[in-house]
């Protein structure tokens, strides 16, 4: 089991020396990866139709992850950085391929790309891409980046790209890409091409929880879900063992301990915690919380 640390903006603060040290200090302790949310834009929710109805509003801060994760590789040696997760629909996915590309590089190898369909249809609009068919599109734009990292010259024809005999240089691994979301479409998306399933929403309590909340109860609606992205793995003919599963958020050590063994009988093989505290607060926070979590971290 590995275990990431959630990037909490804005809880964060906009100060990059604090980033800088948490990234760090994560690393120092044994975190395997940090966690790096996505939206361009916020949007005001009110007199919206279809209603915007998701916590994220025009007050919400986010940086651009990418550039984030580029930034922290400068400054960390170890640590895997993850989009969990970018909103690739709305993006342009040539654009997309080089960035990812070249952060892996940069980075030597520590990208594991998240990638979702989102939820914000102004957001879309905005940024001049159609709200509609934008699950078809995403798995379109994960086979064309994977094209474009490996192959040297791509053609493609797609329903929703054309490419003309172009290349991608320079080129590294490919990043691992992992799909997230709450839908049966995403899981087996992921079934069919993913490296693995990104479980967004936060984890507080085993058997219990809100419409917000996984739960890692009997039957509950977590465990049927990574059942179903196994099952349709190995109808497909794929290794499920080679399908990684992320879940976030546990917000105590305590919490940590209870889920880790629950989680990996379920076939988890990543979680990630959120450290409390606000802006420096949470550099004072950071290694009591892992002192507690003990031979948990590598």
């Amino acid at each position: 089991m590995k275990l990431g640390i959630d990037f909490p903006y804005p809880r964060i603060g906009s100060d990059p020396r604090v980033y800088r040290a948490l990234l760090q200090e994560a690393e120092g302790l044994g975190f395997a990866y940090a966690t790096f949310i996505d939206h361009v834009l916020g949007a005001e929710h009110a007199r919206r139709e279809p209603p915007l109805t998701m916590i994220y509003d025009e007050r919400s801060s986010f940086h651009e992850p990418l550039t984030l994760a580029a930034w922290g590789a400068a400054h960390t040696e170890r640590l895997e950085f993850v989009t969990a997760v970018l909103v690739l629909a709305q993006r342009q996915t040539a654009l997309v391929a080089k960035q990812a590309a070249e952060v892996q590089l940069l980075s030597g190898g520590r990208l594991r790309l998240g990638v979702g369909s989102g939820w914000n249809h102004v957001e879309y609009e905005a940024l001049g891409v159609p709200f509609a068919a934008r699950g078809a599109r995403l798995e379109e734009q994960v086979e064309v980046m994977r094209r474009l990292w490996a192959e040297p010259l791509v053609d493609v024809s797609g329903r929703f790209h054309r490419l003309d005999r172009v290349s991608m240089l320079p080129t590294a691994a490919a990043p691992p890409v992992w799909f997230g979301g709450a839908s049966r479409a995403q899981e087996e998306r992921c079934a069919r091409i993913g490296d693995g399933f990104i479980w967004e929403r936060r984890l507080v309590e085993l058997t219990h929880g809100t419409d917000a909340d996984w739960t890692l109860g009997a039957g509950s609606e977590l465990a049927r879900g990574v059942a179903h992205v196994r099952e349709q793995a190995a109808a497909l003919g794929r290794d499920p063992a080679t399908i990684g599963h992320q879940l976030g958020t546990c917000t105590s050590p305590a919490d940590v301990h209870a889920v880790v063994d629950r989680w990996q009988e379920l076939g988890g093989t990543h979680l990630t915690v959120a450290v409390p505290g606000d802006g420096a607060e949470l550099l004072e926070n950071i290694a009591p919380f892992a002192r507690a979590l003990g031979s948990l971290l590598g």
